[in-house]
């Protein structure tokens, strides 16, 4: 199959994906020791968790899920190309699209998503190092999640107020993500993601619309961080 289809058939998978993700949003975006919304906001029972978020016409969830999702996936069948790795990255990379819209809208990665996340990045790469043609590492995979997992503990224990224990979790598959083509690019996606969230924070700051205590979602940068790494990565590889 040539490179071309493979993305154009990742850009569809994403999109379609996506199309599915802001119902599933919606439901997860509440605030810790609440119940998952049963409900849209004028009370109408909502049938099951993926789909629009539409009620009489009017738009309740996130917007554009599907085209962040179609361009993350066709970005990563572009890079991995025809390598079976591709395959795992595209799939999980809708989980990751809503991460990043539930931490959006109430600062909060749930255990739900981040957990099991991370259980199948491990076992989709860990199947795609067992294919023909695979270019990374399961070791290093796996290493990498227990070291990027570490790492965020350690910031975290340091600074309870900056992190939260979901961006703790979400380090876990990022790391795996991350450490199957190598230490190198490990190190420049977990160091990208900082630095993302860090010229946020402190654009907020120079704008005058965030303190030096003002807390924002940490989790859309983390992802970022580790898209460009596997991006980096795949080119490489």
């Amino acid at each position: 199959m040539g490179h071309a289809v493979i993305v154009l058939l990742a850009v569809a998978y994403g999109a379609a994906a996506g199309l599915g993700l802001p119902r599933a949003a919606y439901r997860l975006s509440v605030e810790p020791g609440e119940p998952w919304r049963r409900s849209c906001p004028r009370g109408h029972p909502l049938a099951g968790w993926l789909g629009p978020a539409r009620c009489a016409g009017r738009r309740y969830g996130p917007a554009g899920a599907w085209a962040a999702s179609g361009a993350v996936c066709g970005a990563l069948a572009a890079a991995v190309g025809p390598r079976p790795e591709a395959a795992a990255y595209v799939l999980l990379a809708p989980a990751l699209v809503l991460l990043a819209l539930v931490d959006l809208a109430v600062h909060r990665l749930p255990d739900v998503l981040t957990l099991p996340l991370a259980a199948a990045t491990a076992a989709l790469l860990g199947a795609a190092a067992l294919l023909p043609g695979a270019a990374g590492s399961w070791r290093l995979a796996l290493l990498g999640g227990g070291a990027l997992g570490a790492a965020y503990l350690l910031l975290f224990l340091i600074n309870p107020a900056g992190m939260g224990l979901g961006d703790v979790k979400l380090a876990l598959p990022l790391g795996v993500a991350l450490g199957w083509y190598g230490w190198g690019v490990w190190l420049a996606g977990a160091f990208l993601g900082l630095l993302y969230g860090a010229l946020y924070g402190l654009g907020l700051l120079l704008r005058g619309r965030a303190t030096r205590t003002t807390g924002f979602a940490f989790g859309p940068f983390m992802a970022a961080g580790a898209l460009t790494g596997v991006l980096l990565g795949g080119f490489g590889a």
